[in-house]
């Protein structure tokens, strides 16, 4: 309960920006003044909060401001995808405070994990912050994994990665604790980190990758599933008469809403007909990026393809929000910016001509708080959200 109370009061100060006084503590938390003056007592000996400055506020004792301190704990994320791999360093309020980006096309999963390894530990040796403060290191990585094992399970995207005990393997190169966790669900604890959602909020995140993936979030809690594979879409059909899919269906997201794919009908469509393809991770990469520029400056096919691509989304997005009534969704990844002026445009009003609740309300599309960065920030949220965020589940009493 003294765990739980102390979550608390570290979230209240940490959301609070300007910080509060034990007499705003007792209202924000509920919690009684002595048991206020004892937990922050005992935050401040551990130099998690600092006092901030005096404020008068009517008759009687100027108030004493709490406010977080940023630099007292830090986290690492990590974010694994098929053609990059993502780093940044997190203080405690969710800021960045280092970023590498390391490109790898090596299929060996032991060598990619030394990788990390050795950028986790340049990031925080660069950043001479001492080890003792890093709370842990977040990985955001492709479903599916075995979540107890701390496996990554034969991820689509990434060749040789047969059950690799990925958390286990970079704890002991680190000397660092490591969670893992699905990207999608890393990511939708970034957008509750570091944007505005409230405690009563509920939201869809679709992650927009190398592949697509989708996570929930409601009142201030991402939902993981029973296996912590929530959010695997690849499968759901979007277009009935679509290409076919190695499921043994036709127009599947995979197949029809990934970056690839949309490359696949910019170049049906004659908009790469005088390029040459460069083919491989990167070749799509630089393709995809080509395609948004041209529809960006007006190019009727290539902007064709990308309304036709919003159409796509928009069943999908319709078909999760329809099952899971949040209250709005949020569009965030790697591949999200250059899509987001054609994407926030077109869907909305095709999501809310398919939704079952658009009697009652439309559905708010936004794009993520976070940029391309999306995964990496969120595994690091993760670490820390584990630290400072209150769960009633943690009162529970174990057999």
């Amino acid at each position: 309960m003294g765990d739980f109370n102390q979550s608390v009061i570290l979230e209240a100060i940490r959301r609070s920006g300007e910080g509060l006084s034990r007499i705003e503590l007792v209202d924000a938390t509920g919690l009684s003044a002595q048991t206020i003056t004892n937990i922050t007592r005992r935050l401040l000996d551990e130099g998690l909060i600092t006092e901030a400055g005096r404020t008068i506020n009517g008759p009687g004792k100027p108030r004493v401001t709490l406010r977080l301190v940023a630099e007292s704990r830090f986290s690492v994320g990590v974010h694994l995808d098929p053609s990059v791999i993502t780093f940044v360093l997190l203080n405690m309020s969710g800021a960045v405070i280092a970023r590498r980006v390391v490109r790898t096309h090596d299929p060996d999963p032991h060598r990619i994990v030394e990788t990390m390894a050795q950028t986790i530990d340049g990031l925080v040796d660069e950043a001479g912050i001492d080890r003792a403060l890093v709370a842990g290191v977040g990985v955001a990585a492709p479903g599916p994994l075995d979540a107890a094992k701390g496996t990554v399970v034969d991820p689509p995207k990434l060749d040789g990665w047969h059950r690799v005990p990925l958390r286990s393997v970079l704890a002991e190169a680190t000397g660092f604790e490591v969670t893992l966790e699905k990207d999608t669900t890393a990511a939708a604890v970034g957008e509750l980190w570091t944007g505005s959602a409230t405690a009563e909020d509920s939201f869809l995140f679709v992650y927009l990758g190398t592949g697509l993936g989708a996570a929930a979030a409601r009142e201030g809690v991402v939902v993981t599933g029973s296996t912590h594979n929530f959010g695997e879409i690849g499968h759901i059909m979007v277009d009935p008469d679509g290409p076919p899919c190695a499921c043994g269906s036709r127009g599947c997201v995979e197949v029809v809403c990934t970056p690839q794919a949309i490359v696949e009908q910019a170049e049906a469509a004659g908009v790469f007909r005088d390029e040459p393809d460069d083919g491989g991770a990167r070749g799509v990469e630089e393709r995809f990026a080509r395609l948004c520029e041209l529809a960006s400056a007006g190019e009727i096919r290539a902007l064709g393809v990308l309304r036709r691509s919003a159409e796509h989304l928009a069943v999908l997005i319709s078909v999760l929000t329809n099952i899971l009534d949040v209250d709005r969704v949020v569009l965030g990844g790697p591949f999200c910016a250059p899509l987001s002026e054609v994407y926030l445009r077109e869907i909305p009003e095709q999501l809310n001509r398919r939704s079952a609740t658009r009697s009652v309300r439309a559905l708010r599309v936004d794009s993520a708080v976070v940029g391309e960065d999306v995964g990496a920030v969120g595994a690091a949220c993760v670490v820390l959200d584990a630290v400072l965020t209150p769960r009633a589940s943690d009162l529970y009493l174990e057999d």
